[in-house]
């Protein structure tokens, strides 16, 4: 019985081992294809979800990142970078060209080991333009020529010895990526002065720029030989769905009504509370996304801030209602509008005129909006009879009839009294009696600082003064 149990086992366990060596060829032959979708304007999204995506390629081992792209181009900056990403990378970087490489895609296809591209697709066009498609100085134009030529020229050559002549041929000619760039480059046969160069896929595979042409993703990795395999996609992680869902107008529109309500009813209620919490994170909700989205810079959050701190010294410092004020309100609304601007400082020529009606728009309504629902919600919230939060707020009065007033009664015992000017009275100034500094107005002409001065009266706990 032991026996026929011990042969049982030694079977099994060599089928088993059998089983595994007869699987494991296939196993080891199988690639792994790291796929990244660019299919909308190249923004510091993008560059961020590139940096992702070639991490978790890096950390699983693919054998072969392919970019599936789609894109009518973007920001040169954050193309630079995946660029940059690409020709310094350790797997090797495929592109399929689905439909458009214009511009910042045109810079990043050519920056990857091979392109391949889908009938009726196109690559090139790659001058600089603004948001309204007007074209940017030359300052811009060449910094895009150079780093358009560096990148062609990163894949190298071959030295082509014909007699007694020696030539050096690129693999992607300098030249021509140039010309994506510059209408004034002439390239004989391929393009001529006062156009800007863009290939299609039969036009890209003749002067190097694809290496061939496919329907899909499969047809692509046949073409390159690749078989036996298996796809991972990039897919944005939870809190980049988040960026994406906060940096939506409608969203960023309730986030300042919540910021303005927060502090709205965060003045309602002694102390500090949960209104005022409330605000910070909707703040927090409203600048976060845009300036990692490239949009909020450092100095228009600052702005905003600066704008609530001379609202409220206004309010709780200064009395009436004065310049700190208005510049606060000023200051918080030009920082909310140019956080939804990709404005650079305040130079506007390369934002649409659409985009700026937009944020304005945004600001518009929801600080209409919120001080709105703030006059209704602080009568359905904070009532003292219904109110959900009826304890947060005070509802008692201060009545006269039983010793309150809201002026200093000593103003009144003053008259008659002498004093110097503590300030130059032209009219109003600042006058010192009896140790004490009080407002005061000259009642005839102007007091020069230092002057003695007697009070002659006081008229709604305002005092008014002559030179003694």
């Amino acid at each position: 019985m032991k026996s026929a149990l011990l042969f049982a086992i030694i079977v099994c366990c060599s089928f088993t081992s059998f089983v595994l060596a007869q699987n494991e060829p296939a196993q080891q032959g199988k690639k792994l294809i790291y796929k990244l979708n660019i299919k909308n304007n190249i923004m510091p999204r993008t560059w961020r979800d590139t940096q992702h995506a070639f991490e978790e390629a890096d950390s699983l081992k693919a054998d072969l990142i392919l970019i599936h792209m789609n894109t009518y181009g973007g920001t040169v900056l954050d193309a630079d970078s995946i660029r940059t990403k690409i020709l310094n990378s350790s797997i090797p970087v495929y592109v399929f060209i689905d439909n458009n490489a214009a511009s910042a895609g045109a810079l990043i296809s050519i920056a990857c080991d091979s392109i391949y591209m889908r009938r009726g697709a196109n690559i090139g066009a790659a001058t600089v333009v603004n948001q309204t498609g007007e074209k940017m100085p030359d300052k811009y134009q060449s910094y895009m020529r150079s780093i358009m030529r560096s990148t062609a020229e990163s894949h190298g050559g071959d030295t082509i010895i014909s007699g007694q002549d020696t030539t050096f041929h690129w693999f992607r000619d300098p030249t021509i990526a140039e010309a994506m760039v510059d209408e004034r480059i002439y390239i004989p046969g391929v393009i001529d002065t006062g156009k800007v160069l863009t290939f299609t896929p039969s036009e890209a595979m003749k002067h190097g720029f694809c290496e061939g042409i496919a329907e899909n993703v499969p047809e692509v990795l046949k073409q390159i030989g690749i078989e036996n395999y298996e796809i991972v996609e990039y897919t944005p992680t939870f809190i980049e769905k988040i960026i994406g869902f906060l940096v939506n107008p409608i969203v960023s529109g309730i986030l300042i009504m919540v910021i303005l309500g927060g502090i709205y009813f965060e003045m309602q209620t002694p102390g500090v509370g949960f209104p005022l919490v409330i605000a910070i994170i909707a703040a927090f909700g409203y600048f976060a996304p845009l300036y990692l989205e490239g949009l909020a810079a450092n100095w228009e959050i600052l702005l905003f801030i600066v704008g609530l701190i001379l609202i409220a010294v206004e309010i709780f410092v200064i009395p009436g209602f004065g310049i700190a004020g208005i510049l606060g309100i000023l200051f918080a609304f030009t920082g909310l509008v140019l956080s939804l601007i990709e404005n650079v400082v305040f130079d506007f020529g390369g934002v649409h005129p659409e985009k700026i009606m937009t944020a304005l728009t945004t600001v518009l309504v929801a600080l209409f909006s919120s001080f709105i629902l703030s006059l209704i919600l602080s009568k359905k919230v904070f009532t003292a009879d219904r109110g959900a939060f009826r304890n947060l707020s005070l509802h008692s009065t201060q009545e006269k009839e039983y010793g309150f007033v809201g002026i200093d009664q000593n103003i009144k015992k003053l008259e008659g009294k002498t004093g110097v000017a503590y300030t130059v009275l032209r009219p109003s100034g600042k006058v010192q009696i009896e140790g004490r500094i009080y407002d005061a107005v000259a009642n005839l002409g102007m007091i020069d600082r230092g002057e003695p001065i007697i009070v002659v009266k006081d008229e709604a706990a305002q005092l008014y003064v002559e030179k003694a």
